[in-house]
């Protein structure tokens, strides 16, 4: 499959928006954000400024691939644990929208949420269905969050196997696909199979799951070894990172993670995190700046971050080099090669291309607000 255009819902910073052009695929993002946009702009990657609320499949006729990551606060451990409370809710939401009950109805019952982010789960589906309902299905469609909402996920492939679509979703360990941190996302990858194609599968494993205390060479043999934070991060001897977080359920039990291991999941709080020498006396070093922290999530060195709040958008992103890996399955491509890979380690040399950030001019009813 060669798509023609992705339209990436929350598009953030730009994860998924990178991988995408790396493999020569053109990306338009919606993004309410004005600092992440500002760090897309930065990067010449195409934008709506706007709530996707706002906008359906016909605001991008040209885009034959639908892809997102809503926000993940209400449903992660961190987080309030709303969404999580709301899921028996928000399953039976997919249900409503999949019947093709009116509109108006659930946008009235989604208002009533404790909190409105986790309606936003829904979005996808919505212009999913709208797409579908209008002649113009989506080729393919790519979605990513946190393990909690696998269960809507797997809600949303069964809806879309009964609309014609291949689908499958699970949870990928993202140092499985070479990415120096462990982070577990739930995906889902659908596609409208044409003849010929295979049905989709969720993409192979290319590297060893981390296992603390386990050498980086020991292990299953068929994988390469797990990537460390000392193989994007070039300094001069051995680190220990020493997280914000407790660890154990203990507050005061700090995780700790040397520099000759994968990171642990970069959070939007990762300057907090204590970077001390590993030679025993645990001296002071400099904290992870927006590059390193950025690499840490297989974004290019010299990526553009710009805005305010830049560790939360570093935080939020999904890694590019997972999302290379899922676009290529989602697209019949295969596992990336290490030519493909290798792009993700430099943004435009310098040159940014095109526009663009557009700023929203609301001019139609807000849809499931």
């Amino acid at each position: 499959m060669q798509p023609a255009k992705i339209v990436d819902l929350f598009a953030g910073p730009g994860g998924l928006d990178v991988a995408a052009e790396k493999l020569n695929i053109p990306t338009v993002g919606v993004e309410w954000d004005a600092a992440a946009c500002a760090t897309r702009e930065a990067a010449g990657l195409e934008t709506k400024q706007g709530d996707v609320r706002r906008f359906g499949p016909s605001d991008f006729p040209d885009a034959d691939v639908l892809a997102g990551g809503p926000p993940c606060q209400t449903f992660t451990v961190a987080g309030t644990g709303v969404g999580r409370k709301a899921l028996d809710t928000v399953l039976g939401f997919v249900e409503r929208m999949v019947a093709r009950e009116n509109h108006d109805e659930i946008a009235e019952d989604l208002a009533m949420m404790e909190d409105e982010r986790t309606g936003l789960v829904l979005e996808p589906l919505r212009w999913a269905l709208e797409a579908i309902d209008s002649g113009n299905p989506y080729r393919a469609i790519v979605l990513e969050q946190v393990p909690a909402v696998l269960p809507v996920w797997k809600a949303y492939a069964k809806a879309l196997r009964k609309e014609g679509y291949s689908a499958e979703c699970g949870v990928l360990r993202t140092e499985e696909y070479g990415v120096p941190q462990t982070r577990r996302r739930a995906v889902l990858i659908a596609r409208v199979i044409r003849e010929g194609e295979d049905e989709v599968t969720l993409p192979r494993p290319t590297h060893r799951i981390y296992r603390k205390g386990v050498d980086q060479e020991a292990g299953d043999t068929r994988f390469k070894p797990w990537r460390t934070m000392a193989d994007v991060i070039d300094r001069p001897s051995p680190f220990l990172v020493i997280s914000n977080y407790g660890t154990g359920g203990n507050p005061k039990a700090r995780g700790r993670r040397g520099s000759w291991e994968p990171s642990a999941t970069v959070t939007g709080k990762i300057r907090r995190n204590r970077v001390v020498s590993a030679d025993g006396a645990e001296t002071e070093l400099r904290r992870f700046n927006h590059s390193e922290a950025g690499r840490l999530q297989t974004f290019p060195g010299d990526y553009p971050w710009s805005g305010r709040d830049v560790g939360q958008q570093i935080g939020n992103a999904v890694p590019p080099r997972l999302a290379m890996h899922v676009l290529c399955a989602a697209f019949g491509l295969g596992t990336p090669t290490d030519e493909m890979l290798q792009r993700l380690e430099t943004w435009r040399s310098g040159e940014v291309p095109g526009p663009s950030v557009e700023a929203e001019l609301p001019s139609k009813e807000l849809q499931y607000a």
